[in-house]
């Protein structure tokens, strides 16, 4: 199978790209510059240097499946509303439309738990039909971008696998992140500044979200014209204290949790769990 990806440099795309030799697959990785961080030398990946929205149907071609990872704004890092906009909504739309141009049958593009927002209200496990309800604007981009996926591919009768991922962690995560931070202070011997940790959430090892990205670009129960939408996760929930905790005893660290030190985000969303 031949695969095109955007966001092989990121977090996600780099664990991904790490299962290719063990797959068989050949693998077209994008990536804005060529000096942007390989994640692997794999000889089945080959770089392709471009921006997304500079890529042309002659570069899809010849592919089976398009797996779409990059995303702009993904929490902590910052991006403006028209970033937001024009890379997760309109950029995506013109992607999947010169995909579809070049032949390419399936479609596997990765959203986010934050596009639920304030339906999370109203369920202990989310099903993927709750209604989205985004409470930031990274996370409305993202349902919008759902919203046009989805439509796409029921006018284009391609077949779309929609990934709403809930809370990766693991090695190459961005630093500013909760756990990567958490290990930081622990390796280090630092004191731990968080907040009172009573929020709930699914933390899910991100080498779990690559094999489920693997999956969905080999399944066999996906229809053209009728696309699946997938919650990612275990459907454990644990509350980000017990998380800190855990990882703070495992990693032996010589400093305190200072629990409670920082306040909640301003519309915070208290119990993110998923209906597997």
């Amino acid at each position: 199978m031949n695969i095109f990806l955007t966001g092989g440099t990121g977090f996600i795309g780099g664990h991904y790209l790490s299962r290719v030799a063990s797959t068989g697959h050949r693998v077209t990785a994008l990536r804005r510059t060529a000096s942007a961080s390989e994640l692997s030398t794999e000889s089945r990946i080959v770089w392709l240097t471009k921006a997304m929205d500079e890529v042309s149907v002659a570069d899809l071609a010849g592919h089976d499946v398009l797996i779409h990872l990059a995303s702009a704004g993904v929490s902590p890092q910052k991006a403006t509303v028209q970033e937001l906009f024009y890379w997760n909504v309109s950029v995506m739309v013109g992607l999947l439309d010169k995909a579809n141009q070049a032949n390419i049958k399936r479609v596997v593009v990765a959203g986010s738990f934050a596009e639920y927002g304030r339906s999370f209200d109203n369920y202990d496990f989310i099903p993927v039909d709750a209604p989205l309800k985004p409470a930031s604007l990274y996370a409305a981009s993202k349902a919008a971008a759902y919203v046009a996926a989805t439509a796409f591919a029921i006018e284009s009768n391609i077949e779309l696998c929609y990934l709403r991922i809930f809370s990766a962690f693991g090695e190459g995560q961005y630093e500013g992140n909760f756990w990567p931070a958490l290990r930081a202070a622990a390796v280090s011997g630092s004191d731990f500044p968080m907040t009172a940790g009573e929020q709930v959430r699914d933390y899910f090892p991100v080498e779990n979200v690559a094999e489920a990205i693997e999956r969905s670009a080999e399944r066999s129960d996906i229809r053209p014209g009728e696309p699946l939408v997938l919650n990612v996760g275990s459907g454990v929930p644990v509350s980000m204290l017990e998380f800190a905790k855990y990882w703070w005893d495992k990693w032996e660290a010589k400093g305190r949790l200072l629990v409670g030190a920082l306040p909640y985000r301003e519309n915070e969303v208290m119990r993110c769990v998923p209906k597997i």
